[in-house]
């Protein structure tokens, strides 16, 4: 008996609706896409409009030294400039580096023992407990840590402050310490800062080639040595990524920050333990006192430039990550 043969259905005419809601949907996603460009560049637009008037009468470089005093600004003079921010730039670049210093160590084992060393039935368990860190509101970050944080840190604070006599240490802890600090500040937003960190490097370790793993520990590697020659030399790029994504996060940081520094607006501080400010935090705190000449307009300047460094970290960190693919390969 011959098998009838029946023809494939013709699909080289598509149908007037299907090409209708295709060509919808592309429409739909382009607009969602172009939206979000718009308000980015819209927010930019404002806050440099906004600055503009400062910007203008002082000169856009005259910014650029660490004195901030509204008190002696006048709407008839444009010389000197009392609104400086570097101190502010200082201090968030700080800040933030010391939360990774402290953060980002402890990401990666975090992320190492859920990816390759804990038993399967405890990761999911694990990572959620994680990835709940980044739930808990920053306000409550800060209030856990003017009560909590500040009085345990005390003696880590004044051991390190007695380190004068080693001549870089004894100059970045430099004392006295108080508690409200650099120091202080970092240490909270480290915790704040880990759950994002650990999530990346989680995705990263996870890439690693089972094959590879399992040929380390079958030639007789202990857990350690896998990790070391199967797991972390595909893994750096990745990590370095995380390391930025993370910092890009911790420059935008407000009131946990603005509870825990010190906010000392007037120089940048020798050293970490002891009081400074951010960029975030001057925000908070003046923007609604600031009645002085080209104070309000000197704010929104502060704003236009977090959103530049912000911006900044936040795309060589994705250009980073998005090498993580090809470096493996």
């Amino acid at each position: 008996m011959t098998a009838e043969v029946l023809d494939p259905p013709d699909t080289s005419e598509r149908s007037a609706d299907g090409e209708f809601i295709d060509g919808l949907f592309a429409r739909l996603m382009a607009a969602a896409a172009l939206t979000v460009i718009a308000v980015l560049v819209a927010t930019a637009v404002f806050l440099l409009i906004r600055a503009w008037p400062a910007l203008s009468h002082y000169g856009p470089l005259s910014s650029f030294h660490p004195r901030w005093a509204p008190s002696e600004a006048l709407a008839t003079s444009s010389k000197p400039n009392p609104y400086g921010i570097v101190q502010f730039i200082y201090g968030t670049v700080v800040t933030s580096l010391v939360a990774m210093v402290i953060a980002v160590p402890i990401a990666i084992a975090v992320a190492l023992y859920i990816t390759n060393l804990s038993p399967a039935v405890l990761r999911r368990p694990f990572s959620s407990l994680v990835d709940l860190l980044a739930a808990i509101p920053s306000v409550v970050y800060g209030f856990w840590g003017v009560f909590a944080l500040i009085p345990a840190l005390g003696p880590i604070g004044h051991g390190l402050t007695s380190m004068s006599g080693i001549p870089v240490l004894g100059w970045l802890f430099r004392g006295p310490f108080f508690g409200y600090s650099v120091f202080a500040a970092g240490v909270v937003l480290a915790i704040m800062v880990l759950p994002i960190v650990t999530a990346i490097c989680r995705e990263v370790f996870d890439t690693a080639p089972r094959t590879e793993k399992e040929a380390a520990l079958a030639f007789g590697a202990t857990n350690w040595e896998m990790l070391r020659l199967a797991v972390l030399p595909r893994s750096r790029s990745g990590i370095v990524g995380a390391a930025i994504l993370g910092l890009g996060r911790a420059f935008g940081e407000t009131i946990a920050v603005t509870m825990l520094i010190g906010n000392n607006v007037l120089t940048i501080p020798h050293g970490i333990m002891r009081p400074g400010s951010t960029m975030p935090s001057v925000i908070a705190n003046e923007f609604t006192e600031a009645n002085q000449p080209f104070h309000l307009d000197s704010l929104f300047l502060v704003a236009f430039a977090l959103l530049l460094l912000s911006l900044l970290v936040n795309i060589i960190g994705k250009r980073i990550v998005g090498r993580v693919s090809e470096h493996i390969a």
